[in-house]
């Protein structure tokens, strides 16, 4: 579909003229007057309008106005005489996006047209990206349906536009980071910079020249000026992850920033004032840091203003389907509809995660690469997570008198072999091997602990 340019001025011969000339490319709209050209673009919505200054009853100037009233990404080119170009840069003050002078050629028409009409592509293409990376970081986008997390989306709408410090804390992998742009793009501060930092990967020789800049000569290879994140993000924000891992003269000057707004660059002498709001996050206590004296504990007071606690995966298991389900979508690139087994997700709610999200993202990725089977089974889970929550459980059974010892021995061992025959197609020999036992032995624990073979299942 081509996209509409209204053309708008008094005299039908330059309309026609314009028309004729970009109609190859866009879909030209008319209009006589400035009356006229205001109801169009209300209507249709052109793409671009070619506008001209001169015009009895309302000029230019005053439908660029009403123009830019109705909606302030309008694309307004002006076309003007020679005689009043001073006009013509008056309207580029209020918001016009380009002129173009009488007389012109084609081809400077559609050089100028087409400019535009790229700027305004541009701008959109913008906008739509801007759109759905806020999009991602919606309520809706991340999972979790127990009251823990859906405090924490209550506490973001709270928060949100304020300029105050946040403190996140929580285990590694459990989601601190995109907590943080979830608060940055419900904020009034969404159209500013987002700049992540994590203060545990920089060195201490290195973090105050990442953080506030340097002047050129400022250390030894400090060839240029350079601004540092808190420059960068200036009006925007600024999410410091892992500020507890900064020395205690880093925070120092963190803690100026947040008082004073204003710090020096490394090396050098004039005041530079900031508006940033910081996000800091970490994984460790900082108020036995603070008492420990590693932290300090006056910065730690100016960060903790609104404090967010993210608890990990064992704490709210009832998100856990809601997570594997986000994953596997999110995963599968062959377009197959994967779901676990009720063994195997019982595994997955029993198992204790110490890597929180991060690890059972992975662990997704890993089952859904490795598993033929549309059904994810005990068989398709890592051991590792598989061996550990069992035996947790077998030892809660043994240590709550569900289960003698003798009993819980006997079904470790069962689920052992049968892992072992699963993994290679029931063949005995090859399974036997994978234990490290005999094929005699291990067909002699099979028959005590009632396991059946392949031919004996189906018979």
């Amino acid at each position: 579909m081509m996209k509409k340019i209204l053309i708008v001025d008094d005299e039908k011969n330059v309309r026609d003229s314009i028309g004729l000339i970009l109609s190859n490319t866009y879909e030209p709209l008319y209009a006589a007057s400035g009356e006229e050209a205001i109801k169009i673009y209300q209507d249709e919505k052109p793409y671009l309008v070619l506008l001209d200054i001169i015009m009895p009853n309302t000029d230019g100037l005053q439908v660029l106005e009403r123009l830019k009233e109705i909606d302030r990404s309008a694309v307004v080119i002006m076309v003007t005489a020679v005689t009043v170009l001073s006009t013509a840069i008056e309207a580029m003050r209020k918001g016009a996006y380009d002129y173009i002078q009488k007389p012109f050629n084609a081809d400077e028409l559609k050089v100028k047209v087409n400019k535009a009409v790229t700027a305004k592509d541009m701008v959109n293409e913008i906008k739509f990206l801007r759109s759905e990376i806020s999009r991602k970081y919606d309520f809706e986008n991340i999972v979790g349906n127990s009251k823990a997390i859906q405090d924490i989306f209550a506490k973001i709408k709270q928060i949100a536009d304020s300029k105050t410090t946040v403190l996140i804390t929580g285990e590694s992998g459990t989601g601190k980071e995109l907590i943080a742009k979830s608060i940055y793009y419900h904020s009034s501060r969404n159209n500013k910079p987002f700049i992540a930092i994590n203060c545990a990967a920089i060195p201490d020789t290195l973090i105050e020249s990442e953080l506030f800049g340097h002047e050129k000569g400022a250390f030894t290879d400090a060839s240029a000026r350079r601004a540092g994140q808190f420059e960068l993000a200036n009006e925007g924000t600024l999410f410091l992850d892992e500020i507890g891992d900064l020395s205690l003269a880093t925070q120092a000057k963190i803690l100026r920033v947040l008082q004073e707004r204003e710090f020096l660059r490394v090396g050098g002498v004039k005041t530079i004032k900031v508006d940033v709001r910081l996000i800091a996050a970490t994984n460790k206590d900082l108020e036995k840091a603070t008492r420990e004296g590693r932290f300090r504990e006056d910065l730690f007071y100016r960060i903790n203003v609104i404090p967010i606690y993210l608890p990990p995966l064992r704490e709210r298991k009832d998100d856990i389907p809601l997570l594997i389900d986000y994953f596997i979508n999110k995963k599968s690139i062959d377009g197959r509809k994967r779901k676990f087994s009720q063994e195997a997700m019982d595994i997955m709610l029993n198992y204790h995660w110490p890597g929180n999200i991060r690890e059972l993202e992975n662990v997704i990725e890993r089952v859904i690469t490795l598993t033929p089977d549309n059904i994810i089974k005990i068989v398709d889970l890592p051991q590792n997570i598989t061996n550990e929550t069992k035996a947790g459980l077998m030892k809660d059974d043994i240590l709550s008198g569900r289960l003698s010892l003798e009993e819980a021995i006997s079904s470790f061992e069962k689920e052992i072999i049968l892992t072992a025959l699963e993994k290679t197609n029931y063949v005995q020999t090859q399974a036997a091997n994978l234990l490290g036992i005999s094929r005699r032995i291990l067909k002699y624990k099979m028959d005590n602990l009632n396991i059946l073979t392949e031919r004996e299942k189906k018979e």
